[in-house]
């Protein structure tokens, strides 16, 4: 019974991170429709657009992650947020690195990379919102 349990609990920690990931592919759409949006239709300065379309969809993932991938109900909505937008920043800089590392100094083709960086940096955002933003016993 309680492996029945335990294999529930692993089943919805394995859904959380599917809609985690989803949620992570909405705001990867809405960070470089919001770029290019500003840089080239507005003509932005391309590192402030950049800037711009990291933070609105950090927000938009706050937001969809709350309802949706933990569905939580906590009133503490600015701290979960910036604990939220932290732990993303933490990430794009970790991509950053993960990014120079295996591109720069192993020898990595870019790209590759790159998504190597967004699976290993997603592990970390998943991970650390799930047990510090959301607090989830799950």
């Amino acid at each position: 019974m309680l492996c029945d349990f335990k294999t529930v609990k692993e089943k919805q920690l394995v859904y959380k991170l599917f809609k985690f990931c989803a949620t992570g592919f909405m705001g990867l759409l809405i960070d470089f429709s919001i770029t290019w949006l500003f840089k080239d239709l507005f003509g932005m300065d391309r590192y402030l657009a950049n800037a711009t379309g990291f933070v609105i969809a950090a927000s938009c993932n706050f937001y969809i992650n709350k309802k949706w991938t933990f569905n939580d109900k906590s009133k503490q909505v600015a701290k979960q947020y910036f604990s939220f937008f932290a732990i993303s920043t933490v990430g794009l800089v970790l991509n950053t690195l993960i990014l120079f590392l295996f591109h720069q100094k192993i020898g990595i083709a870019f790209y590759l990379s790159k998504a190597l960086a967004i699976v290993l940096v997603s592990v970390w955002n998943f991970s650390a919102n799930l047990w510090l933003t959301f607090n989830s016993k799950t």
